[in-house]
């Protein structure tokens, strides 16, 4: 029986996440801003009250985890919108920020906090995107959405070189496009799809594989 930390867990990736490894008999601790019925009945242990744009809240978290040792953690949060370049308007410029406090900042920050939680053999996954990946963007937009991608991207592979010492492996996962609420329900593979791709390349993790970018199929993907 493992220790892991999901963050997001009240809904769409990161609930569908914490079911599974509760279904494989693991002790869950679910990190969110607020939780859910459905993450209520999980039998994860719930953090609630950890806002992603919050590093006060994030710097919480060794307090909450006191004496636990996690094997897997998974950095799950994130939100989503569209900027194009003919509305570059306030609004827009807010959502961008936004976007990279929670896509970018929130996985650095949660990472930093959970050091002491982690030793030798512990594995951490950032849930990222394809949208991120700067050679496979042909149809543009999404400026906040795939910029803090892309700035997590390279937050994952810094944290890859430098845990390694440590004996902690680091790897992005893209897990499809997957029908959340997120993304208004639209998408190829359901949320219980997704994590078991996800859950299936966390396992295959290592320090040999360590600062990978995968899609949730497996096949590697282009920074």
């Amino acid at each position: 029986m493992a220790n892991i930390l999901i963050t997001g867990a009240n809904r769409g990736i990161g609930l569908a996440l914490t079911r599974l490894y509760r279904e494989r008999g693991d002790t869950v601790y679910a990190v969110c801003r607020n939780t859910s019925p459905a993450l209520a009945a999980s039998g994860a242990q719930v953090i609630d009250g950890i806002d992603m744009r919050d590093a006060a809240s994030i710097a919480r978290l060794p307090e909450v985890l006191t004496g636990v040792q996690l094997n897997t953690v998974i950095l799950n949060a994130g939100i989503f919108s569209n900027e194009t370049l003919d509305k570059l308007d306030d609004a827009a410029l807010t959502a961008i920020r936004q976007q990279f406090e929670v896509n970018t900042l929130g996985p650095l920050l949660t990472a930093h906090a959970v050091l002491g939680q982690l030793g030798e053999g512990s594995k951490l996954a950032i849930i990222t995107s394809r949208m991120g990946s700067v050679s496979d963007n042909g149809s543009g937009a999404y400026y906040g959405y795939r910029a803090s991608k892309a700035a997590v991207n390279a937050v994952g592979k810094s944290l890859a070189v430098d845990l390694a010492a440590r004996g902690i492996a680091v790897c992005l996962l893209h897990p499809g496009l997957v029908a959340t609420e997120m993304v208004g329900g639209k998408g190829d593979v359901s949320p219980e799809q997704a994590a078991e791709g996800l859950a299936a390349r966390v396992d295959a993790l290592n320090l040999a594989n360590t600062g990978s970018f995968w899609h949730a199929n497996g096949s590697a993907l282009p920074w």
